[in-house]
């Protein structure tokens, strides 16, 4: 039985090819994108190209036939430079491949697998303005006509929409049978009557885009409901369970980041004649902030680990998440603290981490809601 933390040949050297992506090709332009809230399209196709946006993709369908696992290792290594970039590829394999994967025809498998393996992003609208943590509580509607499908209603908070190919849409099909109705839709962008509106103005992972998507009586045939009618609510918690790890993953990588930079800076900063990496108050920390690393890697690889060995891992991600986001924010505020004064300038990349820590508690279920699945849980 190998430790958590002790990788294969295959798992080191795709962990290190990323993290050298990383810091060789994201990190020189991390500022600029933050800057102007847009993630560079030369970049996005190097993420296609790295075989980063199809990780557990089998290869029949132009994947990389890797693991889950592996993608988390990927998220992680990205989010140590730009938690933006991580983000990107976290929705589009944990939420969009994942669904495809598990609820998917062999038809529509063959159609969009190997274009969101090649250069189509995709982007996961199940959010609106009055169903948030109540992701039941939507309100688009899916019109049934001759057997197809006309769509109604608007997202808000869509990760991915500004660049997306693909969107899967959760609309309910039948009101009167409540969730039961929920369904889950594949659709173009360009299909009429789907318009990508505002693009969000955010605190932080700014070069990620985060919009509305408008539904004005868009047409969708049969062939692209995913799974069934009436099933989108199965379709939409299993695969955020599994999305939960990737944000635990994108947490965890971003304060890895941040404690790796206030490991560097203690060491060269001098005060009083020597650096302050030698005085105790700031060697505590550093362990304090170590130690949380630690603490939020183990729980994200286990239930990475868990998921792909089959076994049951919901309450191992609910647990994931709600940590590393708490790790995530105060790993990252130590970071600047470390920094002190020039920590708080745009100068130094702390103070982007701490930005984009914020919504880790707060996207792919809020820490209260992941509090509510580990309390079911426990009390049986």
């Amino acid at each position: 039985m190998e430790p958590l933390t002790r990788l294969s040949d295959e798992e080191e050297l795709f962990q290190s090819t990323v993290g050298q992506f990383a810091r060789e090709r994201l990190a020189p332009h991390v500022r600029q994108m933050d800057e102007t809230g847009v993630f560079r399209k030369d970049l996005l196709g190097e993420l296609f190209d790295l075989g980063l946006m199809a990780v557990d993709v089998p290869e029949d369908y132009g994947g990389q036939g890797g693991s889950f696992f592996q993608t988390i290792l990927a998220i992680e290594e990205l989010a140590k430079v730009d938690p933006s970039a991580s983000v990107i590829v976290d929705v589009h394999n944990t939420l969009c491949n994942s669904a495809l994967q598990r609820w998917g025809t062999e038809q529509q498998k063959r159609l969009y697998l190997p274009r969101l393996a090649r250069d189509m992003v995709g982007a996961y609208a199940l959010s609106e303005a009055g169903s948030g943590s109540d992701a039941f509580a939507l309100s688009t509607r899916a019109i049934a006509e001759n057997g197809n499908f006309r769509l109604t209603g608007r997202k808000l908070w869509i990760t991915n929409a500004a660049e997306a190919g693909l969107f899967l849409v959760f609309a309910n099909a039948d009101p009167a049978e409540g969730y039961r109705g929920i369904t889950a839709f594949l659709v173009e962008r360009g299909a009429p009557g789907l318009q990508v509106g505002k693009k969000e103005d955010k605190l932080g992972i700014r070069a990620s885009s985060t919009c509305e998507v408008i539904l004005d009586d868009c047409p969708v045939t049969k062939e692209n409901v995913l799974g069934e009618v009436g099933k989108g609510y199965k379709v939409a918690i299993e695969t955020l369970n599994e999305g939960r790890i990737g944000i635990a993953a994108q947490m965890t990588g971003l304060a890895e980041g941040a404690l790796d930079h206030a490991l560097a800076y203690s060491k060269q900063r001098k005060q009083f004649g020597k650096p302050i990496a030698e005085y105790q108050g700031v060697q505590f920390d550093l362990a304090e902030m170590a130690v949380d690393v630690e603490a939020a890697r183990l729980m994200t690889y286990n239930a990475a680990r868990l998921r792909d060995a089959g076994l049951p891992f919901v309450t191992e991600a609910a647990m994931a998440k709600y940590f590393a986001s708490q790790v995530g924010e105060r790993v990252a505020s130590k970071a600047v603290e470390v920094f002190g004064g020039v920590g708080f300038t745009k100068d130094y990349p702390v103070e982007k981490l701490y930005r984009d820590a914020k919504i880790g508690r707060i996207y792919e279920g809020t820490s209260n809601m992941q509090r509510l699945t580990i309390a079911k849980k426990i009390l049986g």
